[in-house]
């Protein structure tokens, strides 16, 4: 058995078992009630709502309130130096479809709602992430320790001081280019005899 309802101005399929995300409903995260905005039953006998079908309604349990994926919204006029750029996160419902039901005809399912509550599964993560950093410090100031008595023992070292470069290289360096250029010169000019 499937049934089509209607919620959020939107039009859905479903089976028992199924589930689907729907534009967000204010009912508590784990709550169970009927939606009877039904506009088909389907199964052995199609039943078309004109626009509802009498006395058919189907169980759902809110498993999850969340927001979508982020969305970009940019805005240009081209030539007219406009340009905007936001961005959006619909929020959104996770219904569990728990049973259609319809003038005693009843289809259930046999598996149970997972909820899920995104907000301790948040905070969860975050003491992830900061726990680690911490075991990271830790580990960190441990073997700095060792590596500030390294550098102490070499300062009580004396440091050796660096030979001086000799500038004379560069005298001679420059010299050359002078002969070169020179000798180009010569074998550029042609020589006239008449």
């Amino acid at each position: 058995m499937y049934a089509i309802i209607r919620t959020g101005g939107k039009q859905y399929t479903v089976k028992p078992g199924d589930i689907v995300h729907v534009e967000k409903l204010d009912n508590q995260l784990g709550s169970e009630f009927d939606i009877s905005d039904v506009l088909l039953v389907g199964g052995e006998k199609t039943h078309i709502g004109a626009p509802l079908v009498k006395n058919a309604k189907v169980t759902v349990v809110v498993t999850k309130q969340a927001k979508n994926r982020k969305v970009i919204v940019f805005k240009k006029k081209r030539r007219q130096s406009y340009r905007k750029f936001k961005t959006h996160r619909q929020p959104f419902t996770a219904l569990f479809i728990k049973s259609i039901s319809m003038d005693g005809q009843v289809a259930k399912t046999d598996e149970q709602p997972r909820v899920m509550d995104m907000v301790e599964i948040r905070a969860a993560k975050i003491q992830a992430k900061i726990d680690a950093k911490r075991a990271r410090l830790d580990n960190r100031s441990e073997s700095s320790t060792e590596e500030v008595e390294k550098k102490v023992t070499k300062k009580a070292a004396p440091k050796k001081k660096a030979a001086p470069k000799k500038a004379s290289g560069a005298k001679k360096s420059s010299a050359k280019k002078t002969k070169k250029a020179g000798t180009k010169k010569a074998a550029k000019k042609p020589s006239k005899k008449a």
